[in-house]
C-alpha cells in the first residue's frame, strides 16, 4: 500500500460517499464501503417519544485481509478546534502534514474526535466501534482542500468489519459525542454501586511510599467524618516498595513492616463505613521479585530505569499472572476493589511491532523512520508529561518514552474472546495449552488486554458481586472501557486545577454510566483557605478524590473542606445525574453549568467572564466562584422570555430594578453568599436584571439563588 506520508496521498482523488455533511473515501483496495440510515427515534424519558437519531453507520467490510485506509472530510467552515480523547492542551485546528500518525486502542485513547464550530456545535462527530483492537489514526487541516480530514488506517482480516457512526452536524459538541458513543460498548458496563460517586480519600499525595497501618487508619476516621464513601490505598504498601521505580512490583504481598495485618486492618477501615481499594499495577514485574526472570519470556520489554519489565498481554502466562495477582490480592485480604495502573505500558509491544515491520520494509516503513522516529517517541513522552501519564518515578509521575509511543502497529480482527477462568493458581503461572481462546497468543495489544480484563472482571465479580469497585485512569478510560471499570480518573496533575477540571470533562463524556473521579487533590497547607477552594472546584463535576494529611490541616482548610464536600452532598443528584454544558474544550471550560429539573449548579472559571442565566429554568441556582475575583457577572435571560409551563424564579417579577445597568423589569430572588469556609457573606432579598447584573460573591466562594419568599415579594 501506499506510505501516506505526505498531503498529496492523504488527499488523494477517490468515489466518496456522503454522509451527514461528510465525504467518506476509501483510499486503499481490498475493502467496500456501504451506509446504512439508522433513522427511528431516540427513547425520551416517562414515555414520550424522544427525539428522531441524526446518525448514519458507515460499515467498512474486507473482502481479502487487508490494510484498509479511510478518510473523512468536511468543509472547513467555522471550525474553531477538534476534540479527541487523548487531545491534552491540543484541541486547536493543526496542518495535516504536521500531525503525524497515531496508534489508538484499549488502553490508550479511541478512534473517535469531533470537529466542532466556535459556537461549541459539531461539525464532523464519529466513532470507531473498533474500541480494543488498535487503530492508527491521523487528523488535520488541508491547506490546498480548505477541508479538515480524519484518516483512519487498520489491519482486517478477510471478511471483517469495521463500523464507524457519523452524527449529523449541528448538535453541541459534548451531545454529539455522547451520541455516536453511546452504543460503542461491546458488553455490558460493569455495574456502579453508590460508594463509586462518593468522594474518596487517597493516600498518594498525603503518603506516598510512606504508608503504615496506623497512619492510614487515623486519616481514614477523618476522611469517615468528611462524608468520603472509599478509602483508596495507592503505591507503597507493598514488599520491596522502597527502592528504586517498580522493582518490587509482581510480589503483591503487604510489606509485614508497615501493615503487619493488612487483613485486619482492611476490616478496621471497612468499619468506619469505608470501602476499601488497593493500588496495583498487574503489567509490572520488578527486578527485586521471582517473576522478574520467571516471567522474562511473556515480559520482554524492559523499562531499564524502573527496575522492571511490562508484560505482554498478548502472552496467555502474562495475562494469567496477571489476573491471578489481583484475584488473589482481592480474596486474600477482603478488599472491595483494586485501583488498575500502568496499563497504557502495553503500548510498548504495539511500537516494537511496528519497529519489526519497519525493519522488514512493511507498509508503513516510510510513515516514520530514522531520526524522524526518534522525534516522534519524543514527542509522544512531551505529550505524556503534559496529559500526566504516570510512570512512577515518585517525582510527579511523569512521562515513560518506552511505553504509548503513538507509532503505528499491526492490528488483528477485533473479535473478542472467552473469559478463560480456569484455575485459580494465586500468583503462579500458567502454560497449559487450552482450546479456551484466552489460553492462546493474540496479535494484537488491545485485543489482549481485552482478554486479561475480561476474565478479570468476571473473576473479582464472583467475590464481590455488583459492589465491585474499580478505579481506571487515563488515557484508558475510552468507551471500551465501560465494561471493566466503574471509576474513571483523571490522569494525574498534582495541584493543577484546571488540568484537573479540564480532563475530568474530558473523561465524563466517554463514561457512560461510570463514575467519573478527579485526579487526588492536594495543596499547599499554608496557602489561603481560598486557593485550596479552588482545587476542590475543580472536581466539582466528578467524585473528589483528597490527598492532603488531614490530620495536619489547620482549622481554616478543615472548614473549607467539610464545606465544599457539603455543598456536592447537597447537590449530589444534580452533580452527578444532570445535564452538562461546559463550552468550548479549546477555551477549558471557563463557565461549568450542571442542570437536573429546576436545579442548577453554576462553576464560573475565569474572571471577567460573563455567565449566561435563564432564571425562568430553575428554582435554585447555586453559583460557584471559583477566581481570586469578588464578583460574577450574570446575563440574565429577560424575565418575559419564560417559557410556558416552567415555573421558575422568573414567576416573581418586579419594576423596581435593582440591577445596575438593567432596562425592563427585573426578578425578585433572595441570594445567600458564603464564604470559601462556608462562612456567610449576606443574605437577603435582590432583585435581578435582566441584561448584565454583577453579584458580589468572595473569592472561591458560593452564592445561592432562590425564589424570594412571598413576604419579601412586592404586593
Amino acid at each position: 500500500m501506499a506510505d501516506f506520508a505526505s498531503p498529496a496521498q492523504l488527499w488523494a482523488a477517490r468515489d466518496a460517499l456522503r454522509m451527514r455533511g461528510a465525504a467518506v473515501s476509501l483510499l486503499t483496495d481490498g475493502a467496500r464501503l456501504s451506509v446504512e440510515p439508522t433513522g427511528g427515534q431516540v427513547a425520551g424519558e416517562d414515555g414520550d417519544a424522544g427525539r428522531p437519531v441524526d446518525a448514519d453507520v458507515l460499515e467498512l467490510r474486507a473482502d481479502a485481509a487487508t490494510t484498509a485506509v479511510l478518510r473523512l472530510d468536511v468543509p472547513l467552515g467555522d471550525a474553531a478546534g477538534y476534540w479527541h480523547p487523548g487531545a491534552g492542551w491540543d484541541r486547536h485546528l493543526v496542518a495535516d502534514w504536521a500531525n503525524p500518525w497515531r496508534t489508538v486502542g484499549l488502553v490508550d485513547s479511541a478512534p473517535l474526535g469531533c470537529l466542532y464550530d466556535t459556537a461549541g456545535r459539531a461539525l464532523l462527530a464519529f466513532a470507531s466501534d473498533r474500541i480494543a483492537a488498535t487503530t492508527r489514526v491521523r487528523f488535520g487541516v488541508g491547506e490546498e482542500t480548505a477541508r479538515f480530514g480524519v484518516w483512519l488506517s487498520m489491519d482486517l482480516a478477510a471478511g471483517e468489519t469495521c463500523r464507524i457512526r457519523v452524527q449529523a452536524p449541528g448538535r453541541p459538541w459534548a451531545d454529539a459525542v455522547r451520541e455516536v458513543t453511546g452504543g460503542l460498548a461491546d458488553a455490558e458496563p460493569l455495574p456502579v454501586p453508590d460508594a463509586a460517586r462518593a468522594p474518596a480519600y487517597s493516600t498518594w499525595y498525603s503518603m506516598h511510599r510512606e504508608l503504615t497501618a496506623t497512619g492510614v487508619e487515623a486519616e481514614a476516621v477523618l476522611a469517615a467524618e468528611m462524608g468520603c464513601g472509599v478509602l483508596l490505598l495507592d503505591d507503597g504498601w507493598q514488599l520491596h516498595a522502597d527502592g528504586p521505580g517498580y522493582s518490587g512490583s509482581g510480589q503483591w504481598t503487604p510489606d509485614p513492616a508497615k501493615f503487619p495485618d493488612f487483613a485486619a486492618h482492611v476490616k478496621t477501615v471497612q468499619g468506619l463505613d469505608l470501602r476499601y481499594v488497593a493500588w496495583i499495577a498487574p503489567l509490572l514485574v520488578g527486578e527485586r521479585t521471582p517473576a522478574y526472570q520467571e516471567l522474562a519470556q511473556v515480559a520482554p520489554h524492559e523499562v531499564t530505569r524502573l527496575g522492571c519489565r511490562v508484560l505482554d498481554p498478548r502472552r496467555p502466562a502474562a495475562r494469567r499472572f496477571a489476573v491471578d495477582s489481583c484475584v488473589d490480592l482481592v480474596r486474600r485480604y477482603g478488599l472491595d476493589g483494586l485501583k488498575i495502573d500502568f496499563l497504557d505500558f502495553a503500548m510498548a509491544y504495539a511500537a516494537e511491532e511496528y519497529a519489526a515491520e519497519e525493519l522488514a520494509g512493511g507498509d508503513h516503513a516510510a510513515e516514520v523512520h530514522g531520526a524522524d522516529r526518534l522525534a516522534v517517541e519524543e514527542n509522544a513522552a512531551d505529550e505524556n508529561v503534559r496529559t500526566g501519564r504516570d510512570d512512577g518515578t515518585g517525582a510527579g509521575r511523569g512521562a515513560s518514552t518506552d511505553a504509548g509511543t503513538g507509532v503505528a502497529t499491526a492490528a488483528g480482527p477485533d473479535t473478542g474472546g472467552g473469559t478463560g477462568t480456569g484455575k485459580d493458581t494465586g500468583r503462579g503461572v500458567t502454560t497449559e495449552v487450552s482450546a479456551d481462546p484466552a489460553a492462546k497468543d493474540v496479535a494484537d495489544v488491545g485485543l489482549g488486554i481485552r482478554l486479561l480484563l475480561t476474565e478479570l472482571r468476571e473473576r473479582l465479580r464472583q467475590l464481590r458481586g455488583d459492589e465491585l469497585l474499580i478505579e481506571l485512569r487515563q488515557p484508558y478510560t475510552g468507551p471500551g472501557m465501560r465494561r471493566f471499570g466503574n471509576m474513571l480518573r483523571a490522569a494525574d496533575c498534582p495541584a493543577d486545577a484546571t488540568a484537573n477540571r479540564v480532563r475530568t470533562l474530558d473523561t465524563g463524556v466517554l463514561a457512560g454510566s461510570a463514575a467519573v473521579h478527579s485526579d487526588m487533590l492536594m495543596w499547599d497547607p499554608a496557602a489561603p483557605a481560598e486557593a485550596a477552594a479552588r482545587q476542590l472546584h475543580s472536581a466539582l463535576f466528578s467524585a473528589p478524590q483528597i490527598s492532603v494529611a488531614l490530620a495536619g490541616q489547620s482549622a481554616e482548610h478543615r472548614a473549607m473542606t467539610a464545606f465544599w464536600l457539603g455543598v456536592r452532598r447537597t447537590y449530589a443528584d444534580v452533580l452527578g445525574r444532570g445535564e452538562i454544558r461546559a463550552g468550548r474544550p479549546d477555551q477549558l471550560h471557563q463557565t461549568v453549568t450542571a442542570a437536573l429539573g429546576r436545579r442548577a449548579v453554576i462553576a464560573c472559571y475565569a474572571e471577567h467572564h460573563v455567565v449566561p442565566l435563564q432564571l425562568a429554568e430553575f428554582t435554585e441556582v447555586a453559583l460557584v466562584n471559583s477566581t481570586a475575583g469578588s464578583r460574577v457577572v450574570l446575563d440574565i435571560e429577560d424575565p418575559g422570555a419564560e417559557r410556558p409551563g416552567v415555573a421558575g424564579m422568573a414567576g416573581v417579577s418586579c419594576q423596581d430594578n435593582e440591577a445596575p445597568g438593567a432596562a425592563g423589569p427585573g426578578v425578585r430572588v433572595r441570594l445567600d453568599v458564603f464564604d470559601a469556609c462556608g462562612r456567610t457573606a449576606a443574605s437577603g432579598p435582590r432583585t435581578l436584571g435582566p441584561g448584565l447584573t454583577p453579584i458580589a460573591v468572595p473569592p472561591s466562594g458560593l452564592c445561592v439563588i432562590r425564589p424570594a419568599a412571598p413576604e419579601q415579594s412586592p404586593r
